[in-house]
């Protein structure tokens, strides 16, 4: 007769089943093992780790960078002949890869806080090289080819640090209990002691980090200075064509302090705007004169100009992703904007704004390229438009400018010393923001230089410039920049050092009651669990030496289940017993005599 032996019944882990799958597709029970990690996946979840921070940073930097998204895809336009806006499929490329890694990242420390060996899949080995190799291939190609920006990244700190120090608080906290784990794990008291010492190192530099925070937002209210002058950057292009008369007119709607253009001369005297040094990106030139698009803007007629539509491209391209906010009457008046020039602009500004001014020289062999100054500098005179609302920024012939025009505001576009400004009786500098920083700025004050900064289009951008003091700056997003009634925020610092201290103190707090809390959980958790003693003194061990402690230890646990068995049927079935022990002792071996005598006096027969 065969003998069933009873199942051993365990409970389904789905939680554990999807950890493990997920990250080594290690979906099975068997598949799964308590055993150390092996040195190999150790350095891949050190390599998990470096992807995890290279790829947080570069999305950190690419979001804060969004302030100079046009800039960026103007760029490219230079380098290849076609417009395209590369900055979001970057953004969502970066957000993706980053949200995989940190899904990795997150498996992995499960792994580490529930005991289970890693083991990551080699499809994700691939995933991880992959998402490295373009990481570092982006940050260096940014660092050759746009390296100004990276001073991006240390102004967006002076903004965000004090937040940021609070989520790494919040991530530190929580990253000590998978520590606490370990170190109550650990059996050495050199390895507790290691990993003790190099997390609590971690945790006070970062209590101690903001120290070496800096913003210009940390400040009393009371010495918040007024609300920096907007100038609309070639108008209000995020809700017009640039340099068209509509972009100036919503520029205008908004009280804007002033309007900045860039000029340049036409083939018969005529100056006019245009930013480009082609008619390409904001003209249909290659539609009406294909043989024309690459000739530069200056070298045509004024007569030939006016024929070229100015907004369609606005609308075909949307450069800043504000086309389909617009009405559907600014919507027909965008579609029919032609080039604007330098007399209309006068014309319109007049009395309304000031203008800052700068020219584009045309080609060497322009009929102008000699008298261009002096023809743009006659038509603003003869325009009546007011002296001292003209910024002039033009570098060449100031002496001339000053002497025939004594009214302009000289303003300068490179970074000097405050002494040598002064001396050239500049009143003002225009400079990129990344140029500049607070000790400069009070600087050029005490000497009674104003400084206008470009180009400011990010609100928390705008809120840290205004807490720095700077009087004036240039934006393609005025309509947003001038609703914004305060900086986005602004603490006292000693409510800024009370916040601080406070967090830091309840984050030591709950990191020792985690400490102590695994400590007592996991303690002496070896010394009850015989499968892990077992298993884990056999990590250095052959294959075939754990195969047969898992088979000793598997075929123990059967013969446990067959005693429990065999007693539990003696009392209920007599006659099974019986017949049991009469085929058992004959042909049996010794030892089943024994077994069968055993059983019979358990029974009481």
């Amino acid at each position: 007769m065969v003998r069933h032996q009873p199942l051993q019944y365990y409970e389904p882990q789905l939680c554990l089943s999807c950890l493990t799958g997920i990250y080594g597709c290690r979906w099975k029970r068997y598949q799964r093992s308590h055993d150390d990690t092996t040195p190999w996946e150790r350095l891949w979840f050190l390599l998990l780790t470096l992807t995890f921070g290279l790829t947080l940073t570069w999305l950190y930097f690419w979001w804060e960078v969004h302030n100079d998204y046009d800039e960026f895809n103007w760029y490219l336009y230079n380098r290849t002949g076609y417009w395209s806006d590369w900055s979001v499929p970057i953004l969502m490329t970066t957000a993706a890869a980053f949200t995989y890694v940190a899904g990795l990242q997150v498996l992995a420390l499960c792994h580490i806080a529930v005991g289970q060996q890693m083991n990551l899949h080699w499809l994700h080995k691939m995933g991880l090289v992959a998402i490295l190799v373009a990481t570092v291939v982006a940050m260096s190609a940014v660092a050759q080819l746009w390296e100004d920006e990276w001073e991006v990244l240390l102004i967006s700190l002076q903004g965000t640090a004090p937040f940021l120090h609070m989520g790494a608080l919040v991530a530190i906290t929580a990253l000590s209990w998978i520590v606490a784990g370990q170190f109550a794990r650990a059996e050495r008291s050199s390895s507790q002691m290691a990993i003790l010492g190099t997390f609590f190192t971690v945790v006070f530099a970062l209590y101690l980090a903001p120290l070496t925070i800096s913003s210009p937002c940390i400040m009393e209210k009371k010495d918040l200075g007024p609300k920096p002058a907007l100038i609309g950057h070639r108008g209000a292009p995020m809700l017009a064509p640039e340099h068209t008369l509509m972009s100036f007119r919503k520029a205008l709607e908004q009280k804007l302090y002033g309007l900045q253009a860039d000029v340049t001369i036409s083939l018969d005297g005529v100056p006019f705007l245009m930013h480009d040094a082609t008619l390409r990106r904001t003209t249909n030139v290659e539609e009406e004169f294909p043989e024309l698009a690459h000739r530069p803007a200056s070298m045509l007629n004024w007569t030939l100009l006016q024929r070229l539509n100015a907004g369609q491209w606005f609308l075909k391209t949307d450069p800043f992703w504000t086309a389909s906010s617009l009405s559907p009457s600014d919507h027909r008046e965008a579609q029919n904007q032609s080039i604007c020039s330098l007399m209309e602009l006068l014309e319109l500004a007049k009395g309304n704004a000031t203008l800052l001014l700068n020219l584009r020289d045309p080609p060497r062999e322009h009929p102008y390229r000699g008298s261009f100054l002096n023809v743009t500098l006659e038509a603003v005179l003869h325009s009546g438009f007011p002296q001292h609302q003209v910024l002039w920024l033009p570098n060449r012939q100031r002496p001339f400018v000053q002497k025939v025009a004594p009214g302009f505001q000289q303003t300068s576009g490179s970074k000097e010393a405050a002494a040598s400004l002064r001396r050239g009786h500049i009143q003002r500098l225009n400079l990129r923001y990344t140029q500049v920083s607070r000790q400069e700025l009070r600087d050029y004050a005490s000497w009674n230089l104003s400084v206008n900064l470009y180009t400011v289009n990010a609100p928390w951008l705008f809120s840290l410039l205004w807490c720095a003091g700077v009087p004036s700056v240039t934006s393609d997003n005025s309509h947003t920049l001038s609703q914004v009634p305060s900086p986005l925020w602004i603490m006292p610092p000693d409510e800024y050092c009370l916040m601080w201290v406070t967090a830091d103190l309840i984050s030591f707090i709950l990191i020792v009651g985690i400490f102590v809390l695994q400590k007592w959980r996991l303690g002496g958790i070896r010394s009850y669990n015989p499968e892990q003693i077992m298993l884990s003194a056999a990590v250095h061990r052959t294959s075939r030496d754990v195969s047969i402690m898992k088979e000793k230890l598997i075929f123990s646990e059967i013969s446990d289940g067959m005693e429990v068995s065999d007693e539990l049927s003696v009392c209920s079935d007599n006659s099974y017993d019986t017949y049991a022990n009469s085929t058992t002792s004959p042909t049996g071996p010794q030892g089943s005599g024994s077994r069968a005598t055993t059983l019979t006096d358990r029974s009481g027969r």
